[in-house]
């Protein structure tokens, strides 16, 4: 899928099928994050990936939407030294998000609530915080990103118009 084409129709999902993601599929997602630039090239995240019932069930309850985090394939927190690295989270959330969308998965960013129920939920220790919760799954419903162009999924966005995004200075 072409690159402009990926972020212009992604969206977040929060509704999931119960189909499991595949092995090839997770890792791929995965890798996508591992692949983020980030400053000084220190990487400084860490992917924490629940597996039990119990973890992921303890994690959404400390996160601002919970039901698409019990209901996902996969539900994946980036864990950064306390106080530091948030923009490279966001970098590689953001790979992780759109690697999934071209391999046909929807998935979600989720906010935490509570950052002490998400540190115990994750057996996180004292100088670790998770940045974000993504949660990923088939889409409920489908969509095809290739049955518009980019600048028609573009122009549906629900965004700002461009001419109130940027502000160019002399």
């Amino acid at each position: 899928m072409d690159a402009f084409l990926a972020i212009a129709s992604r969206r977040d999902e929060r509704r999931y099928l119960a189909d499991p993601l595949s092995e090839e599929t997770v890792d791929r997602i995965l890798d996508a994050g591992r692949l983020s630039g980030s400053s000084k090239n220190r990487q400084p995240w860490t992917f924490v990936v629940p597996t039990s019932r119990a973890r992921v069930e303890a994690l959404a309850e400390a996160v601002w939407a919970p039901e698409n985090v019990r209901a996902a394939g996969l539900v994946v927190a980036i864990v950064v030294p306390v106080g530091r690295a948030a923009f490279d989270a966001g970098r590689a959330a953001q790979n992780m998000l759109l690697a999934a969308w071209n391999e046909g998965i929807a998935s979600c960013p989720n906010g935490v609530r509570d950052g002490d129920a998400a540190c115990r939920a994750l057996a996180l220790g004292d100088d670790e915080e998770p940045v974000i919760v993504l949660s990923f799954g088939r889409p409920e419903r489908a969509r095809d990103p290739e049955s518009r162009a980019a600048s028609e999924w573009s122009a549906r966005a629900n965004r700002r118009p461009l001419d109130e995004t940027v502000r160019e200075v002399a």
